[in-house]
């Protein structure tokens, strides 16, 4: 990807949902099929000094839209979650980041299938770590690839 490519899509991301916008969601790293989030401390501290759980989730799932403008057209799909469920395995006491990627094989495969069929799933297992590299959360969800105006 071009660099003026990735400004605008690190752009988008942090900027065109406002929750996300609110919650201080960063690019850490973009490049062609990968992306790394961070999730700040602050504003995201729950009751008890640690990151809330909706913000863990909502990070969790951000990252499908990231990885798909990472790797996708998105003049010509548009992305969507379809299930996402988090395993919380300890406190989020630093900012948070969470890393996605796709194959070359994994791309070709979905976008050949959402041309031919008007959508394509594809699933993601992934690891919110805090700074020390401790995985805190498990993320697992299906984002579906959709033809636009289909």
């Amino acid at each position: 990807m071009t660099e003026r490519k990735n400004t605008d899509i690190v752009k988008y991301i942090e900027e065109s949902i406002e929750i996300v916008e609110k919650m201080g969601i960063k690019v850490a790293d973009i490049r062609s099929r990968y992306v790394k989030l961070v999730l700040p401390m602050e504003p995201n501290l729950n009751h008890i000094g640690t990151i809330y759980a909706g913000s863990l989730f909502a990070l969790g799932e951000i990252v499908g839209g990231a990885i798909f403008l990472a790797s996708f057209d998105h003049t010509k799909f548009y992305p969507v979650v379809k299930e996402l469920t988090i395993r919380y395995k300890r406190p989020g006491t630093s900012d948070m980041t969470v890393e996605a990627a796709l194959t070359d094989k994994e791309v070709k495969e979905i976008q050949k299938t959402a041309e031919e069929y008007g959508k394509a799933d594809w699933c993601m297992s992934l690891e919110i770590k805090n700074e020390s590299g401790e995985v805190c959360c498990l993320v697992n969800g299906i984002w579906q690839m959709r033809k636009s105006g289909a």
